[in-house]
């Protein structure tokens, strides 16, 4: 068995492997035994035609495919092993020899990691993010945890209107035909969410329970049933019950019974600091992308097409995997986006360039900076992931293949590499905004009373109620 490595331009390289006579014996000896039970010949039974016989019927020839087959599986990944190439794609394979009595030859055209030549990666300049947290925020977070701990209430003196839990019956017919999948009974509709056909919600507003009445709308032109897009249809519909949203008051009582907090106001600052929290990690993921990006516009590397292919695939059966988890068939996804796998995997291709740029350039600067990696920060990323799969950390790691613990380091130092990026990069000042101009307003006239207060510099006796702020507003306002 020998090797022969032939680096070729834009880091590829072509590996020859031969493999000795006898390997090839041996291999025909297995191709043999694989098809035997397929064999039928006259005067012997199936699978009982000796390998000459066959040779002899149908030539040697029969078996190399087979044979080549065996050959090949069994000596690339050794012969890979002993290379001192960091081979990046799956190897373009081709019999360059095959013939009994002699060496198999075999050649396979492989993409190898590039050399990545860093330009400036220190002191970059990148845009820091706002993290300033606005009451408005706040208060919409508190409003999504107002909608979690809500409560229905049947509604019997008003007709129905948005934002109502309606209970219906609802019957669909298509030219006074019922249509398959029209049809149901005491389905919860909440109005104006849009669940339903646009139109059909609308009509059940203003009617009360125990109304019967005809819903008249028309299917979307891109409906997902062709056999009902862009056509009439009349529900027969009734409504059985309105149920209205209550939501609990804004108060200590709610803070306590949603959080560890006993008041609203330390509830409030919690929900802030969280907030808060949130929007720089936000903001350093942002800071770190657009630094990237930077850092591989000043590099030079080469990026061969077969390591480009190889991520796309991966990204590609990536996004089928969680397609499929969201219960999405991926041909399905690509009928509704209007594409085709080949559509789909041109788009993918850049986003697969930017990946593995990105994993250059980081591993690139870990090495220019010595980056390594402790064994404090390698077990606390074993406990995190361990955690993930609600494993034991030492279970986990013995599920890991010696190959998977050394690229969990290299991940770490990668992560370590993009953080140093903001550590030695600059946030950009941001410039101050140009103050417009007040527009001058008429002055208006003062009352008498009004400017004997201001010139004595006196305050008015009373002040206007809309001025007043007790102690539960001041919450409210914080």
């Amino acid at each position: 068995m020998s090797l022969k490595v032939e680096k070729l331009e834009g880091n590829m390289a072509k590996l020859t492997i031969e493999l000795g006579a006898d390997k090839l014996e041996e291999a025909i000896t297995r191709a043999y035994h694989k098809v035997k039970n397929q064999v039928s010949l006259p005067g012997f039974r199936k699978g009982k035609v000796p390998q000459k016989m066959i040779e002899k019927q149908f030539g040697v020839e029969v078996f190399y495919e087979d044979a080549a087959n065996f050959l090949i599986n069994d000596s690339y990944r050794d012969e890979v092993a002993d290379c001192d190439l960091e081979i990046v794609s799956m190897p373009e394979i081709d019999v360059e020899q095959i013939e009994r009595g002699k060496s198999f030859i075999y050649t396979a055209l492989v993409a190898t990691k590039p050399e990545v030549e860093l330009g400036q990666y220190k002191g970059l300049e990148y845009t820091p993010a706002d993290v300033k947290v606005t009451k408005a925020e706040v208060d919409a977070d508190l409003e999504r945890t107002r909608e979690l701990n809500s409560r229905q209430v049947p509604v019997e003196d008003r007709p129905a209107q948005l934002g109502d839990i309606c209970n219906i019956d609802y019957d669909g017919y298509l030219d006074g035909k019922r249509f398959d999948g029209g049809k149901d009974e005491g389905f919860n509709l909440t109005l104006g969410s849009q669940t339903f056909i646009p139109g059909f919600e609308d009509q059940i507003v203003g009617h009360n329970p125990g109304d019967e009445f005809d819903v008249n709308v028309t299917f979307p032109e891109q409906y997902q049933a062709e056999h009902l897009a862009g056509k009439p249809a009349v529900f027969k519909c009734k409504l059985n019950e309105i149920k209205a949203k209550e939501l609990p008051e804004l108060d200590d009582e709610f803070a306590s019974e949603v959080s560890e907090f006993d008041t609203l106001k330390e509830y409030k600052a919690s929900i802030k600091k969280r907030i808060e929290e949130r929007k720089k990690e936000e903001a350093r993921s942002a800071a770190k992308e657009e630094l990237v990006a930077k850092v591989i516009e000043n590099a030079k590397m080469i990026v061969p097409t077969p390591m480009i292919q190889a991520q796309a695939e991966n990204t590609a059966q990536d996004f089928k995997m969680r397609m499929e988890y969201q219960g999405l068939p991926f041909d399905q996804y690509l009928a509704m986006v209007g594409q085709t796998e080949a559509d789909f995997m041109k788009e993918v291709e850049p986003v697969a360039l930017k990946t593995i740029q990105t994993r250059l350039v980081l591993e690139a600067i870990a090495k220019a900076e010595n980056i390594e990696v402790s064994d404090e920060e390698y077990e606390a990323e074993i406990k995190r992931m361990a955690e993930a799969y609600q494993m034991d950390p030492a279970k986990f790691k013995e599920f890991m293949a010696p190959e998977e613990h050394e690229g969990l380091k290299r991940d770490i130092a990668v992560n370590k590499a993009s953080e140093l990026l903001v550590d030695l990069g600059v946030a950009a000042e941001k410039k101050p905004e140009e103050e417009k101009p007040a527009e001058k307003k008429p002055a208006a006239k003062k009352k008498p009373a009004e400017k004997k207060a201001e010139d004595t510099e006196e305050k008015p006796a009373k002040k206007p109620a809309a001025k007043k702020t007790t102690k539960k507003a001041a919450e409210e306002k914080e």
